[in-house]
């Protein structure tokens, strides 16, 4: 509380000097378009006869959309916003091939619909998108962003209106993670009028979707609520023929009151209360390679028990402060998010490791092994039970953010200012146990006369002030984008089955700056360079400070060209990311088991470099638009010391191995034929291998992930009173390949889908 009142006067003093100083807007200060990490009142669309003739005169998309500062357009960093009209080509539900469109970005495919993705930015680490500063409408949404930064909630993209993917200096406006970027989910605003709308669809593995929102408003009032439901039977296959499949939902509400819509100085507060809940039977364990080419939808019988089920409360409360002739909105935002889930799941078997018995399955010492997995023989004695057990986890996030935006003219310059505080807090509470069942007959069975253990009882927890400030400063075709960020971090951890705890301070500033120069109206060159950072995580036995995890930290580089003419865009950025020392997480999604789990280690000096391109282009066919994208990214990554590490993720290393998980090639393109009757659309996206462990030299005789080719294909059909039916194909050519051996065995991609849908305002 006592830090909400001093930002509300911080608030309200900024606002009180701007309005002592009145100044007239100017052509320089206009051009530099305001950015939108918080959540804005959305402009009143134009009503009455020449509502239409408005609309068209409106600045091309590609043009318009802004980044800290400045337009797309002439922006001093990499960024890319994928638009309403981009997502709702094939109704994306899995985040994973939403993103792929977006150069610079990789994904490891875990479960085949993206129920927590693994993304990285720029090569880093991917499991559980834990590198990446993950937003919703400018707010953090992961569990717990510094005390256990595993993203394993992550809203359902089909609400989406636009996602926007942030790299270069630009990161540094976001954060804790700053060593890739920053992605921020859009959700969809107020209606200025009432507006409803119904998308209802199914398909194959009993896939389902309903998804609704009704909203409405005035000048001074509105609301909007939404709701959806997404479930699966599953593709993969149990011997029993149980549901492998999930069920997701989530609410939103939104409501805004402007006191008075034609002060001089308008105030709006916003609210936004959210739900969701999940219901999925998932499972880590995989499949052998054999096993994996004979069917590579099986499912062992040992993860017949698995299941993870989640909850999630979202409260958002804003207020607005905005002076339109002065061009300055401030934006104070107040968050909390409390989230628990619970995943029973097989973790191990007491005489071994699962990933070595699958990864070698005819070996004497593992076939026994094998052979209860796959329910093929029934558990003899104590080292063949199967290990299960909850990870019952509660995260609460929560914090106040305030964001000032200011667009200034000084003569020949013009400058956008933006300037942030936050004061955040969140928390992990962990207790996982686990108890041992024994294969008969196919079937789990309990196993009696053992107690259930508890294998974890612990709780960490950060509270972290930020800071930061960009400035956008055009001087006739030059735009220079300086920038610092500060972060603070107390980080603390307590293990309740030792009662050993221990607490760390991180203070640390993040400089960048990014340029754009345009050498004609429509083609410039960027540079930018800034300093990388991820915030330790703290376990309760590193007591000693020498034994103090320490910050990820690295300097990034990117330079390149940028053409923007009217519908069409041509980017080419080449990037160069030095970490001074890589860090990685030990989760269970990656392998971890045992006492490694949620500790940190360390992995030195590796560079990570590669080049992006990406080219959008609208044709105009008569009444016919042709719009076409195409995403390519060229990554190499290396190693600059030699060590040995117990962690599942490095391993053994050598100087001049290359990281796993990280695609060498990588590329999407994407075509569509829309006419106001409907549209057809069609998508390729190519992956290549990536190694499983960290190696050097040829692809060839070692594990790695395959190379993936798959085709998408979509139709829509307007129907009666504009009710749009359509139809998606996913994976046209049914293309099965290897995306991840972790944590334990071989998983595959998805299988070939069709989804039918009909969808429409109401």
């Amino acid at each position: 509380m006592r830090a909400f009142i001093l930002l509300f006067m911080l608030h309200l003093c900024v606002l009180s000097q701007a309005l002592a100083q009145p100044s007239e807007p100017t052509p320089a200060a206009q051009d530099a378009a305001p950015a939108d990490p918080q959540p804005r009142r959305p402009p009143q669309e134009p009503h009455g006869p020449s509502a239409n003739a408005q609309r068209r005169k409106k600045v091309d998309p590609i043009i318009q959309v802004t980044v800290v500062g400045t337009s797309i357009a002439r922006s001093a960093g990499s960024a890319h916003i994928m638009r309403p009209d981009q997502l709702d080509r094939f109704e994306f539900d899995d985040p994973h091939a939403a993103l792929l469109q977006v150069p610079g970005v990789y994904v490891r495919q875990e479960d085949g619909f993206g129920l927590r993705p693994n993304v990285s930015l720029r090569g880093a680490n991917s499991d559980r998108s834990k590198k990446v500063t993950l937003m919703e409408d400018g707010v953090l949404f992961g569990p717990a962003p510094y005390s256990a930064p595993a993203a394993y909630y992550y809203p359902l993209l089909t609400r989406m209106r636009q996602l926007r993917v942030i790299k270069g200096p630009s990161s540094v406006a976001y954060g804790p993670q700053t060593i890739g970027g920053a992605i921020d989910l859009v959700t969809r605003r107020i209606p200025s009028l009432t507006k409803a709308s119904i998308d209802m669809a199914v398909g194959q593995f009993g896939y389902r979707k309903a998804h609704a929102h009704f909203g409405a408003s005035d000048e001074q009032t509105g609301f909007l609520i939404e709701g959806v439901h997404l479930g699966s039977d599953g593709f993969k296959e149990l011997p029993s023929g149980a549901d492998t499949g999930f069920v997701r939902n989530e609410w939103m509400a939104k409501g805004r009151y402007v006191l008075n819509p034609s002060a001089k100085v308008t105030h709006e507060f916003q609210v936004k209360l959210g739900y969701y809940d999940e219901v999925s039977n998932e499972t880590y364990l995989g499949l052998t390679d054999a096993d994996f080419d004979s069917n590579p939808d099986r499912r062992y019988p040992a993860s017949a028990r698995d299941q993870m089920r989640g909850s999630r409360t979202q409260l958002v409360l804003s207020h607005v402060a905005e002076a339109p002739a002065l061009h300055l909105t401030l934006t104070t935002t107040a968050y909390r998010h409390d989230y628990d889930r619970v995943w029973r799941k097989l973790n191990s078997i007491r005489g071994s490791g699962l990933a070595a018995v699958l990864a070698e399955p005819t070996l004497p010492e593992n076939a026994r092994y094998y052979e209860v997995l796959s329910g093929a023989t029934n558990t003899s004695d104590a080292t063949d039970t199967l290990l299960i057990g909850p990870n019952d986890r509660s995260f609460i996030s929560e914090g106040i953010q305030t964001v000032l935006d200011w667009a200034v003219q000084t003569g020949p310059v013009g400058q956008r200012v933006e300037a942030g505080l936050r004061l955040h807090y969140d928390t992990v509470r962990r207790r996982h146990s686990q108890s041992g069942y024994q294969m008969r007959n196919g079937h789990l069975v309990l196993e009696q006369g053992v107690a259930t253990a508890t294998t974890t009882s612990n709780r960490d927890s950060a509270i972290a002030f930020a800071a930061h400030v960009l400035d956008a400063i055009t001087i006739g075709s030059l735009t220079l984008t300086p920038g610092v960020r500060l972060e603070v971090i107390h980080s603390s951890a307590e293990d309740f089955l030792t009662g050993e705890s221990n607490s760390a301070d991180t203070v640390v500033g993040l400089p960048g700056i990014g340029a754009f120069y345009g050498l004609t109206r429509d083609l410039g060159v960027l540079a930018g360079v800034y300093r990388g950072f991820s915030p330790p995580v703290l376990s309760a036995e590193e007591s000693a400070a020498s034994d103090d995890p320490q910050p990820e930290y690295s300097i990034n580089y990117e330079a390149g060209a940028r053409y923007t003419r009217r519908r069409s865009r041509l980017e080419v950025i080449g990037f160069f990311n030095d970490y001074s020392n890589l860090t990685n997480i030990c989760t269970f999604s990656n392998g971890c088991i045992g006492a490694n789990l949620d500790r940190q280690f360390d992995g030195g000096a590796v560079h990570i470099y590669g080049l992006e391109a990406y080219g959008e282009h609208t044709l105009r066919l008569g009444p016919v638009k042709v719009p076409v994208t195409a995403a390519y990214t060229f990554t190499r990554t290396a190693f600059q010391t030699s060590f040995s590490s117990t962690d599942t993720y490095f391993g053994d290393v050598e100087k001049d191995d290359e990281l796993p998980y990280v695609p060498r090639h990588q590329f999407n393109a994407t075509v569509a034929a829309e006419h106001r009757l409907g549209r057809l659309t069609a998508s390729a996206t190519y992956t290549s291998r990536s190694r499983e462990a960290a190696g050097s030299g040829s692809l060839d005789n070692v594990l790695t992930t395959g190379a993936l080719f798959t085709v998408d294909f979509g139709a829509a059909l307007t129907a009666i009173w504009d009710f749009e039916l359509y139809i998606n194909l996913r994976n046209a050519f049914d293309q099965r390949v290897i995306v991840s051996r972790r944590p334990f065995g071989a998983r595959p991609n998805a299988p070939r889908m069709v989804h039918v849908g009909l969808k429409g305002e109401i």
